[in-house]
């Protein structure tokens, strides 16, 4: 008699089958209907193909195309789908990685010249022909030595160094093969779904070059980026969402708001502009603005460092390979600093510390430095030289619930002021951890409480935290929907030790601090290019570089505008002249696309009135205006900032504004 297996079903009911029996028997079983839509398996806790035998008792659950795992499966088999027509296509081509990303997916591929946008049409057209056939993913198990010397055989040394890597140890490996008229292998663990016909709503979108891990020492490659989705309405609204970012490139809205530009030859390193540079200082002062009031002490710690501060801190042992290193200078070896924590934890140590000075907060602003790859820079967002809104508190252990809700609404209040949606992440202790278990329960269980506290919801990524501490992170969204890793509050108990800071407490006894690192809006540059593309250029009051521009109507209008110029400078306002010879139409035209949030017009009427005619960005004409009217109404604009009212209007329940 065949063995029997008891399988468990997600509503709790259960069902004896053969030993052996696969995820699509327990589908088919169940009805004919979920084996049709079956894409895979969860069975006890793991993902699966569904031809995957089950041999014990086990938990199982089928993923259909409504499932959470259906899109990162989609995406990861159209991936080796994309791999199976580029090599039918381009004989010779070798296969690096195509992993599935938050955004769809991408292969990477050694081929004799650079891809085209014809080569992308091409290869769709295959992928499409091959997906037209439903052709079977087969997994197969192979000995780990054979299926090595067969990627070698045929020309892939990637793959075979790939299997040295991953499969370290184990004598068998699983390969996945698509048989068109020659058969596509590729080294994966996989699951897939069952065959190329279950893909269809799918896209290739462009292609770039890369490197062999990342890493511009090892073999060019060519990267082929796509996206796939359950149905074909989800993958229309997210192409619509890639042409809406395309718009908002902050990369050409920076260029034709000539906010910033870059040179060849200072690479990942932006140059700030005039309007740029405006944008900055408001950025960065508003943040002094913040934390002033809320105990943050500023510093301004050395650029360069010796390598001993690196050793201590661990960096040049696990990081130096990202950092840029100095000649060595009077026999010492120097490095530019890429993050600030070590110089704040010297200037904790530089004096005794006593319980009744903790929580100090230090905050700084200075250039880091990190020596990206030259293949991943990107405009603002991926770039060498970059500064932080980054800060460092020191705490007695009693004090990290406390001082983590104060982070929070802080995060909150700068958050409300820019207008942006954001969620929270704790991640919890990792496999790999310092420290003992019981600090990290106590630490994860501040983090909650904290979290509760200041009312914040949150989602947890178990085991996500860094190596020496749980950690929160918040993820902004967008205008478009996409999300940005910006706020982090990381707790970290490891580098108090390294660098032997202590305070002394109540008790006059020496302790350790704990350290939090936090940052709020993160990376200047990162942050001022998601602002660029959240607001797609059109910066609200408060932000923009320029957030007037005064038009004389004709020359003899030009001593009137002038005054107008000053009285809106004198109040604070940035205010631009346009005293160029062109018609008004033409000057209303230039500044809204500009995207100028105010452009005032000066005529005779005006001259004679002591007015402005005022043109809103958004509202359009809003008529005659007294100058001294429009310098309050604006004023109180920026002062109410994202939050929707400022303190006066608030308790007086109106919202005063110049479109009201």
């Amino acid at each position: 008699m065949t063995d029997q297996i008891t399988i468990t079903l997600p509503d709790g009911s259960s069902r004896r089958f053969p030993s052996g029996s696969t995820p699509l028997d327990v589908a088919n079983a169940i009805s004919p209907r979920l084996g049709k839509a079956a894409l895979a398996a969860v069975v006890d806790d793991r993902l699966v193909d569904l031809s995957s035998p089950i041999r014990r008792d086990a938990a199982v659950r089928v993923v259909t195309a409504d499932s959470a795992e259906a899109v990162p499966l989609l995406r990861h088999s159209t991936a080796h789908l994309l791999a199976a027509a580029v090599t039918a296509l381009h004989p010779g081509a070798q296969c690096g990685i195509g992993p599935a990303t938050d955004e769809g997916f991408f292969y990477d591929f050694v081929v004799p010249r650079p891809f085209v946008p014809e080569d992308l049409e091409r290869i769709e057209t295959k992928m499409r022909e091959l997906a037209g056939q439903d052709l079977p993913y087969e997994r197969q198990m192979w000995p780990r030595d054979e299926a090595r010397r067969f990627f070698l055989d045929r020309g892939e040394p990637l793959k075979a160094q790939l299997i040295d890597e991953k499969a370290e140890g184990q004598s068998d490996v699983s390969c996945y093969t698509i048989k068109d008229r020659a058969t596509f292998v590729d080294f994966c663990v996989g699951p897939h779904v069952p065959s190329t016909g279950r893909l269809k709503a799918f896209r290739l979108l462009s292609t770039s070059n890369a490197y062999w891990k990342g890493d511009a020492a090892n073999q060019p490659m060519q990267r082929v980026y796509g996206t796939a989705f359950a149905s074909q309405r989800d993958l229309d609204e997210h192409l619509r969402r890639i042409e809406e970012a395309k718009k908002r490139d902050h990369r050409k809205i920076g260029r034709d708001q000539k906010l910033f530009l870059f040179h060849p030859w200072a690479p990942g390193a932006a140059f700030w502009l005039g309007k740029g540079t405006v944008l900055w200082n408001t950025l960065a002062d508003y943040m002094r603005g913040v934390l002033y009031p809320a105990g943050y002490v500023e510093v301004k710690t050395p650029i360069v460092f010796n390598k001993a501060l690196w050793e201590t801190s661990g960096h040049w042992q696990h990081y130096r390979q990202n950092m840029f290193l100095i000649q060595e200078s009077e026999d010492e070896q120097l490095a530019l600093k890429a993050m600030n924590c070590p110089g704040h934890f010297l200037v904790f140590a530089s004096e005794v510390r006593s319980y009744r000075d903790l929580p100090l907060r230090l905050h700084e602003q200075t250039p880091l430095h990190r020596n990206e790859a030259s293949g991943v820079l990107s405009g603002l967002t991926r770039v060498r030289q970059l500064s932080q809104d980054d800060a460092h508190c020191f705490v007695m252990e009693s004090q990290i619930a406390e001082e983590v809700e104060r982070l929070l609404r802080l995060m909150q209040r700068v958050y409300a002021d820019f207008g942006l949606a954001y969620s929270a992440r704790l991640s919890t202790r990792p496999e790999q951890f310092l420290g003992a278990v019981e600090t990290w329960d106590h630490a994860e269980a501040s983090l909650k409480q904290a979290l509760a506290a200041a009312g914040q919801a949150y989602t947890v990524d178990e085991g996500d935290g860094a190596f020496y501490g749980p950690k929160i992170d918040i993820d902004v969204t967008d205008a478009i929907g996409r999300k940005w890793q910006c706020a982090t509050f990381q707790l970290d108990y490891q580098m108090p030790e390294r660098f032997d800071l202590k305070y002394t407490g109540a008790d006059n006894a020496e302790h350790r601090p704990v350290v939090i690192h936090r940052a709020i809006i993160g990376t200047f540059e990162r942050f001022i290019g998601l602002l660029i593309e959240h607001f797609a250029g059109a910066w609200p009051l408060w932000l923009a570089p320029v957030q007037a521009v005064v038009l004389p109507i004709s020359d003899r209008h030009a001593a009137y505008a002038r005054q107008v110029r000053d009285q809106l400078a004198a109040a604070g306002l940035r205010v631009e002249l346009d005293e160029r010879q062109e018609k008004i139409g033409y000057k209303i035209r230039e500044g809204q696309m500009q995207k100028v949030p105010y452009m005032l017009v000066a005529g005779d009427r005006e001259a004679a009135d002591g007015t402005v005619s005022v043109r809103s960005r958004s509202a359009g004409d809003l008529g005659a205006r007294p100058v001294s009217e429009f310098v309050t109404a604006a004023l109180e604009e920026i002062a109410r900032k994202g939050t929707g009212l400022s303190p006066s209007a608030a308790r007086s329940g109106e919202a005063p504004s110049l479109v009201s």
